[in-house]
């Protein structure tokens, strides 16, 4: 599967110089036409290797074609449409929801991997595999915190498809990339692009009456790959067919593909999953705070220099981890003028050691790097002062 990637990767870069020459020709000939130059017949373009064999255009698109083909016959059959039936709160009004999405097989004893937003508050959960079988779901497992859920289905008589998985923490800006899931009810549907950015956080709030979770998701993929309503808990895969990331949520004003779409790493996944087959859930390490990336403007009107870099805590929760160790807030006061003035709380420039630059850093550290009941050592900024402070992790 490595070489399958690297030879694509190879076979796109032919591609684009076979493009270039095409094009190249085609300028030619019209140069030649508009000022009356004789020139040869155009012959169809040929890209010679470094092994000095020669690819005509049309060689490689073909084989082009024929491994994004390969990557499609595997990973589809892992690919499922989940069809729900579910209740949701409104105000003083309950009533019922039909909606779909998509998952993937994790393994033979009937695991399936999907987001929490597509099963969240579900009655009814129907499975339909790419050969068209379909079948009942259970729910396993949900984590509001990652927007991950596990479902099953009784495996007998059925022929399984567990995804292979690949290390998201290795992926790199610019990578190829290819999506499959269900966009529109659309089963069985591959688009490909490339990795657009890292390292995004996704926060999955309550604006949506369906959903109740008000957390940020860490170390997000973010990519061009077209996804759209229905994606949610598909794949996103690299070119070996592996899947580095569970495709999301995009980001447009009219709820369809813009070309940003974002898919949770395959790192949590693999680490979140198996605890909630096991255990139904996942206890999520927390500070007990929120903040902001501190800004220049910010930081000058607190009196440190411009380029300082940490999280600006702007809100604690009564007693979390943060408040028991006495971190402190920011506040806004009012003068007898009922002038707004704003008392600035602590800056966190470092955790155990490691800088803070952004609140993804640290969101990324907790998340990834720490468990419920452990200590972390937190670098701080009071009043232009560096102090060292201890925090105990609670459970979110």
């Amino acid at each position: 599967m490595k070489k399958r990637s690297v030879v694509l990767s190879v076979l796109v870069v032919l591609v684009l110089i076979a493009s270039a020459s095409a094009l190249l020709h085609t300028s030619s000939s019209n140069v030649a036409a508009q000022t009356g130059t004789a020139t040869a017949t155009p012959t169809a373009s040929v890209t010679q290797t470094a092994s000095g064999s020669l690819l005509t255009y049309g060689t490689v698109i073909e084989q082009v074609q024929s491994i994004y083909r390969g990557i499609y016959d595997t990973v589809n059959p892992s690919v499922v449409n989940i069809q729900v039936l579910g209740t949701y709160n409104y105000g003083f009004y309950v009533g019922a929801v039909s909606s779909q999405g998509s998952g993937f097989v994790w393994d033979t004893q009937g695991h399936i991997v999907t987001n929490n937003h597509v099963v969240e508050n579900a009655y009814n959960i129907t499975v339909t595999f790419s050969d068209g079988t379909t079948t009942t779901a259970e729910v396993v497992g949900t984590d509001v915190q990652s927007d991950l859920a596990v479902i099953k289905v009784d495996p007998t008589g059925l022929t399984l498809h567990p995804v292979s998985l690949g290390d998201s923490q290795i992926v790199k800006v610019g990578d190829l990339v290819i999506a499959i899931g269900n966009p529109y009810g659309l089963a069985g549907s591959m688009t490909q692009g490339i990795v657009s950015a890292l390292s995004r956080s996704l926060t999955v709030d309550s604006s949506n009456p369906f959903s109740s979770s008000t957390y940020t998701i860490p170390d997000i993929i973010q990519t061009d790959a077209a996804v759209n309503p229905g994606n949610s808990g598909g794949v996103l895969v690299n070119t070996s067919g592996e899947v580095i990331g569970v495709t999301s949520a995009i980001q447009s004003t009219t709820n369809a593909n813009a070309g940003i779409a974002f898919a949770i790493p395959s790192h949590i996944v693999e680490r979140i999953v198996p605890v909630l087959i096991k255990d139904g859930k996942y206890q999520h390490p927390s500070l007990g705070l929120s903040g902001i990336t501190l800004t220049a403007n910010y930081a000058t009107e607190m009196g440190l220099d411009a380029n300082t870099h940490g999280v600006l805590i702007t809100d604690i929760t009564p007693g979390g981890a943060a408040d028991i160790a006495g971190l402190k807030e920011t506040t806004q006061q009012y003068t007898r003028y009922n002038r707004g003035v704003i008392i600035f709380g602590d800056v966190i420039t470092a955790i155990d050691g490691n800088p803070v630059r952004t609140y993804e850093d640290l969101v990324s550290y907790i998340f990834n790097k720490t468990e419920v009941g452990q200590k972390v050592e937190l670098t701080i900024l009071r009043d232009g002062k560096e102090m060292t402070v201890t925090a105990t992790l609670q459970s979110e």
